[in-house]
This record gives C-alpha cells, sequence and structure tokens, in this order.
C-alpha cells in the first residue's frame, strides 16, 4: 500500500535553511520508495494546515531542525492529532533542547558533563562565572547556533556592546579540549563512533554545514574499550531521555575521559551530515534510513 508521507521542514528557526536541505534530500529518497510525498514549509499556522490537510496522511516526516519543530511544540501538535511522526516524542523532544535539563539527567544516569552553570548576561559582564576557556550557550537551540568559546586571549567580556538573540540566560560550560566525537542511536542501536575533523575551534554551525568545514574519521581512530564506551555512552544517554527512532550523541574525548555534549533529537540529513554517513558505514543506503524512520513512525496520542 502507497504511504501518504508529509514532510515537515523549514519553518523560522535559526536552522531554517538546514531544514529545507534535509527535507528536500527526505523527499527524494521517499519517492524513490514509491511513496506519494507532500513537502511543506512550515509556518506559524502549522496546527491549522495539519488539521485542514486532505487527504491526512499516514506519517508526518518531521524535517524540521531547532526550536518549534524539535523541542517538542510540533511533536505535541501531531500527538493532538494522532499523526504518526518520524523521531522522538514530546517529552524526549523536550528534555534534549532544554540543554541544562538534559544536563542533570545524563549526570544523574552516571553520563559525564562538563562543569557547568546556568547565568544570566548581565552576571557575564561582571566577570567570567568559569575559569577560561569556557563555552557559551543558549540553552534551547541546536546545530551550535550561538555558541561561541571564551578565550584566555579574549579582551572583551562576552556580550559587551552585542545583541543576544537567544535569551536573557545562558549556559556556561568548561570547554573540554581534545576530540570531537559522535554517536547515532537507531532504534535502540548504537551504528558507529565518527570523529569530527574541523580547522574551527570548535566544529561550530559553518564547519557543519559549509562545504569542506569538517572531515569524518569513520570508524574513529580509537581504542576498542574508548569506542565500546561512547556507544554504550550514546545508547545510555538515548534511554535515558526517552529518545525513539534516531538521535545522535555528541561527545568530547580529552585522552581520559568521555564527556557528553548534547543529544540531537533530530540530526541532519543533508550531504554533509553524520547520521547517514554512519548508516552507510553499517551498510544501509540513504533510502533505506529514511524509510526505516517512516515504517517506525509513532505519537504519543
Amino acid at each position: 500500500m502507497t504511504r501518504r508521507v508529509l514532510v515537515l521542514m523549514g519553518g523560522w528557526s535559526a536552522e531554517r535553511e538546514v531544514s529545507l536541505v534535509s527535507g528536500a534530500a527526505v523527499s527524494q529518497a521517499l519517492k524513490s520508495r514509491g511513496c506519494e510525498v507532500v513537502t511543506v514549509d512550515a509556518q506559524r499556522d502549522v496546527a491549522a494546515l495539519l488539521t485542514r490537510f486532505y487527504p491526512r496522511p499516514d506519517v508526518v516526516f518531521n524535517a524540521l531542525h531547532g526550536r518549534f519543530g524539535e523541542d517538542g511544540c510540533v511533536q505535541g501538535i501531531l500527538d493532538i492529532l494522532g499523526i504518526p511522526y518520524t523521531h522522538s516524542g514530546l517529552m524526549a523532544s523536550a528534555l534534549a533542547m532544554d540543554k541544562p535539563m538534559a544536563r542533570r539527567l545524563f549526570a544523574h544516569a552516571g553520563i559525564p558533563v562538563a562543569e557547568g552553570k546556568v547565568v544570566s548576561r548581565d552576571e557575564m559582564k561582571n566577570g567570567d562565572p568559569l575559569p577560561r576557556p569556557y563555552v557559551v550557550k543558549p540553552l534551547n537551540e541546536g546545530s551550535s547556533v550561538g555558541v561561541r568559546v571564551v578565550s584566555p586571549k579574549d579582551e572583551i567580556a562576552p556580550f559587551a556592546g552585542e545583541s543576544w538573540p537567544y535569551g536573557a540566560r545562558v549556559l556556561v560550560e568548561a570547554f573540554i579540549p581534545g576530540r570531537e566525537l559522535t554517536v547515532a542511536v537507531m532504534g535502540g542501536r548504537p551504528l558507529a563512533v565518527t570523529e569530527i575533523m574541523t580547522d574551527h575551534v570548535f566544529y561550530d554551525y559553518s564547519a557543519k554545514y559549509a562545504t569542506g568545514g569538517s572531515r569524518h574519521l569513520l570508524p574513529a581512530p580509537l581504542p576498542a574499550a574508548v569506542t565500546e564506551k561512547a556507544l554504550r555512552l550514546a545508547l545510555l544517554a538515548h534511554e535515558t531521555l526517552g529518545c525513539r527512532g534516531v538521535s545522535r550523541a555528541d561527545f568530547r574525548f580529552d585522552g581520559e575521559r568521555l564527556v557528553i555534549l548534547e543529544v540531537n533529537t533530530q540530526p541532519g540529513l543533508t550531504p554533509t551530515s553524520l547520521v547517514p554517513e554512519q548508516a552507510a558505514h553499517v551498510g544501509m543506503e540513504f533510502a533505506d534510513l529514511v524509510w526505516w524512520m517512516v515504517e517506525n513512525a509513532t505519537c504519543d496520542a
């Protein structure tokens, strides 16, 4: 039976352009599998749009990234409507996007996190909240949007004389030197460990999505014990948040410690994205990955 799939993409978050690329790739893959596909550039009337959509989709493929599409908002609407959707449900999505809350849950589960605290922007103007270098993050953005590293060489305090569109409070974490690692989890199975190499200070937005911004070593050249631990911690993080479908856990490895940075409940599906690379590494083509996500779509209704 032909599946009717509505691909939600675009939206109005800071990650709009990435979402459009992910959505286009997903749409093409689903059409190659014989699905009846409609793509929707989601706007703030998305609830009314989904209610009016006819014929009703069998599945919504949620290719939105960032706030409102990835933080439980759209998931809640789809739960109310009773339409199965890809990726994690409302609760896991909200927890993963709320970085301070996710940190608390990870620490409680025994997953190492960097020293950190939530402070106001005004507090930061009065002095460093942590010894430098440290990392400043918005509380609820993805794709490293708004993230910056404050180094000992910086002469100007963060936020001095500049705008910050991400809220009155920020998350400050100790900077963990070392290697950037990531692990995709698919249906309760950690796939592989990728090491991300970049000439940028860290794996920022540009490094993630610009051509040539990063290089991926797959599998990561690590001791077997470190690889095994990264796979185990990624699965534990996935389960701790209550994720389903596909997620991706990001880590820093300083030679001794594996420290989790975050879990992405809707990882990118662009030509430079990490999850499709890991799926291919274990023998799954992109169209098969996307089809699996549709086949395993559900909702919390």
